[in-house]
């Protein structure tokens, strides 16, 4: 069994997909309706991508002796994510469609809103300045950081329902991650917290200042990175 913290039931790795059709063609897709769609799945180069992130999560289970057995994809269900999860999985020699893989709707992307969708990529910035003066204030149409911030509180409370002593890998989108990294590094134990158990630590850092700053756990395409 891996071994655990102990207010985390698992041990947990990011993995943002990898280079993406969208990504090629500079365009934000971020609704479940486009980001599902097979013409925004990876390029042949996230492709690339995904396979040395599989082939690295794979040294480091070997080198820190934690057997693929216990090992858990969750991902999102956007094709890009998908697709990624299962390249990995396979150089894993993980079942795709077995138990040891998950989609979670709430690891999808972050929805930018109606104004942002499918415009040009150079606009996430505008929100990204929304975002490091009001976490809170939502793009019109579109989720706030702390919306994100709830749903991922859920998504980390269900795998830590669902699973015990695994090594459990998130594969997501960039907003998403830098998220998720952002309250699960601010959850871990300090002399202050009077909580012992992960999703409450998380949402007791559900605050503005901390969520404010989540373009500092940024991640490039394919990046893996050890989180808890």
């Amino acid at each position: 069994m891996a071994e655990t913290t102990s207010f985390a039931r698992n041990r947990y790795w990011v993995l943002r997909h990898g280079k993406s059709i969208p990504n090629e063609k500079g365009l934000i897709v971020s609704s479940m309706e486009n980001g599902t769609r097979p013409e925004y799945q990876l390029a042949p180069e996230g492709v690339d991508q995904a396979k040395r992130a599989g082939e690295l999560f794979r040294k480091v289970l070997e080198e820190n002796s934690m057997p693929i057995e216990n090992v858990r994809i969750c991902y999102s269900p956007f094709s890009r994510t998908r697709q990624t999860a299962e390249v990995v999985a396979s150089v894993l020699n993980i079942q795709f469609e077995g138990a040891q893989c998950k989609v979670m709707e709430n690891l999808r992307e972050r929805f930018f809103g109606p104004s942002y969708e499918l415009m040009s990529h150079d606009k996430y910035h505008e929100v990204w300045a929304i975002d490091e003066k009001d976490p809170l204030m939502k793009p019109e149409g579109g989720e706030s950081v702390d919306d994100v911030a709830s749903r991922l509180v859920e998504a980390i409370a269900n795998i830590e329902s669902l699973f015990q002593g695994c090594t459990i890998l998130v594969v997501s989108h960039g907003d998403t991650l830098q998220i998720l990294q952002t309250i699960l590094n601010s959850a871990k134990p300090d002399a202050a917290s009077t909580y012992d158990d992960l999703t409450s630590r998380m949402q007791t850092v559900r605050t503005p200042s901390i969520l404010s700053e989540h373009r500092k756990f940024s991640l490039l395409t394919a990046e893996l990175r050890a989180v808890i």
